[in-house]
């Protein structure tokens, strides 16, 4: 039970990544709230998991603001945050993509990590404590072609995982990132503009172990950055890849 009586807030949780994630922090003893959009999605993970959900908007500061106030009131504090939430553009050339759709990735992959370290890293200074996950991507590393702005805001977020690393330390908070590469997620169809055996043949011949990335996998590696077995670590952005990005 390596995240015993851990309290965790787990972003886009009703589902993908998100929903590996709370799975493994609660099969390992943390009490989590599963935080997503979709109320019904969070709904069914909460409820398997014997989680708390929260529908929230969290590129919205009022939205935030009222997720955190659940999550202490109901958990009494807060040990570790995952900022899993995440979309994309569809495939297209970086001057086509509408100012609609960068604003909304810039939005939710961006402006959420901000307004939930706006909310919640007092709580964890108060505390002494704490640990944040920021679910990043391959993408902000070894960046493929006509996915440039969703490209760049995960480039973005590993950036800002070291920028908190280093300033949150000597309050005693830690700061990584995961870099999946695609996965069987709802967001996997996005990325590849089509899903077609011949398109996911393409993509899978880019990752030499030959497969996706799963929730499990993501659910294991979160699992270990916010356990004590990695105290030492902090502003680490550890690919979760097949080795994609060698």
């Amino acid at each position: 039970m390596r995240l015993a009586d851990k309290r965790a807030i787990v972003t886009g949780g009703g589902s993908g990544f998100g929903a590996g994630i709370a799975r493994k922090f609660a099969a390992e003893g943390a009490k989590v709230v599963v935080a997503d959009i979709n109320s019904d999605a969070a709904g069914r993970i909460a409820d398997e998991i014997g989680g708390i959900a929260v529908a929230a908007d969290i590129a919205d500061g009022a939205g935030v603001a009222e997720l955190v106030g659940t999550a202490e009131d109901r958990l009494g504090g807060i040990d570790i945050l995952v900022n899993n939430a995440g979309v994309t553009h569809l495939p297209s050339l970086l001057e086509d993509v509408s100012e609609a759709d960068f604003d909304r990735v810039l939005s939710v992959n961006c402006k959420s990590v901000y307004l939930l370290a706006r909310e919640i890293v007092p709580i964890m200074k108060r505390a002494g404590q704490g640990n944040i996950v920021n679910i990043a991507s391959t993408a902000g590393v070894s960046p493929r072609p006509r996915l440039n702005w969703y490209n760049a805001s995960k480039g973005w977020l590993i950036t800002a995982t070291r920028a908190m690393a280093i300033e949150l330390a000597p309050f005693g908070i830690r700061v990584n990132a995961l870099n999946p590469v695609a996965g069987e997620t709802p967001l996997l169809k996005s990325f590849m503009g089509e899903d077609t055996p011949e398109m996911r043949a393409k993509f899978l011949s880019t990752i030499p172990i030959g497969r996706f990335s799963t929730p499990e996998d993501l659910g294991n590696a979160a699992c270990f950055l916010a356990s004590d077995e990695a105290s030492m670590i902090t502003g680490v952005a550890m690919e979760v890849d097949g080795g994609r990005c060698i």
